[in-house]
């Protein structure tokens, strides 16, 4: 990632959850973002069925799991795989809708062994995922939760996460580890005072 991204996310995020009313313990509803953004989003078994998700699903478990479309129109349609975990669609619509606010190149398509195949720039990949975690889980949140001692289970379940997200902003934003240290801190001078 660009250096500075990361704080410059969580501002960004600050600023749409601010806009969306929002305080830091609110869960993020991705519709209010994809209207905000002037996006739809659709489960994917409206297009295509059911019966050729569980297909695709045999073939390779997490073959897709969400994927944005701008139309000639000019619509924008986020399509997800209900197949997933409510925690792990939140999640995957986070990451198209952090593409979207980002301003992303569209992913391109190359052809590998006669199959299409969509290219992903690895940079703006990992910008979106930051992005998805500063908008489900903002650092005030995640700090708090990290002080009070939550699981990164306890966490997901009480924002409607993955579990795997949850654990991710906890210690990739350096919650956890910045809430160790204030217990150290108030624990060494608990001491000094006695």
């Amino acid at each position: 990632m660009r250096r500075g991204f990361k704080s410059e996310a969580e501002r960004l995020a600050d600023h749409i959850r601010s806009t969306l009313g929002l305080r830091p313990g609110d869960p993020l509803d991705p519709d209010a973002v994809a209207g905000y953004l002037g996006a739809t989003i659709m489960a994917a078994d409206q297009l295509v069925g059911a019966e050729r998700l569980e297909k695709l699903k045999t073939i390779q478990e997490d073959a897709f799991s969400a994927v944005t479309f701008r139309l000639p129109d000019g619509r924008v349609i986020v399509v997800y795989n209900p197949q997933h975990s409510e925690g792990r669609v939140r999640s995957d619509l986070a990451h198209e809708l952090s593409h979207l606010i980002l301003a992303h190149e569209t992913r391109t398509i190359e052809v590998v062994a006669g199959r299409n195949l969509f290219t992903c720039n690895p940079e703006q990949e990992d910008e979106a995922n930051w992005l998805a975690g500063c908008l489900l889980l903002p650092r005030p949140l995640v700090l708090t939760a990290a002080r009070a001692g939550l699981t990164a289970r306890e966490l997901a379940n009480q924002q409607g996460v993955s579990e795997a997200m949850a654990r991710y902003r906890l210690h990739a934003s350096g919650a956890v580890l910045q809430a160790r240290r204030g217990r150290g801190a108030r624990a060494a001078r608990s001491k000094v005072g006695e």
